[in-house]
């Protein structure tokens, strides 16, 4: 079942409704959905890149127009870094190392112990928008959530065209 542009806009937005969503959850994917949501996904956007993966809701990996590098990029039009990097090592952290800025996060008496657990919030340089979140214990290396194999995802998943690399 194909959905309608704008229920997809709604599953983006968090708005759609609860029935469509357990629908949406619960059936095969229609083939043209992941084109629509990346259309939208890039008509929301400032920047003429070409929009590859979305890693999250304001991070993609791009197609850099006119060099077509693969890059990861910040809805505000931030580039971090190259696509199998860890953006992460690029952004701006704020790093919940204390007990008053754990205590800021939870109610009284119900935060973790500053030397057993940071939370780490990972921040877009440009716009300041919060991109991810990590609670590891103070000593645990900053953590790269996943490499995508995006030329699989396309051609054995999507059955699409893997878009173009120049930095593969």
């Amino acid at each position: 079942m194909a959905y309608e542009r704008a229920k997809i806009a709604d599953l983006i937005d968090g708005t759609i409704d609860r029935d469509t969503l357990h629908q949406m959850q619960s059936t095969p994917k229609d083939p043209e959905r992941f084109e629509t949501y990346i259309s939208i996904l890039q008509e929301r956007v400032e920047w003429d890149d070409k929009i590859i993966l979305p890693l999250g809701p304001k991070l993609y990996v791009v197609q850099e127009k006119g060099s077509n590098r693969w890059v990861i990029k910040s809805e505000a039009g931030h580039v971090f870094c190259d696509w199998k990097e860890n953006w992460k090592l690029h952004a701006v952290v704020y790093v919940r190392d204390t007990q008053d800025k754990l205590d800021e996060l939870y109610p009284k008496l119900m935060s973790p112990t500053q030397g057993w657990q940071v939370i780490r919030e990972y921040y877009c340089p440009k716009s300041g928008a919060l991109l991810d979140v990590e609670a590891p214990t103070p000593w645990y290396p900053v953590i790269h959530d996943f490499e995508p194999d995006i030329e699989a995802f396309y051609s054995e998943t999507l059955g699409l065209p893997v878009p173009e690399c120049s930095n593969p």
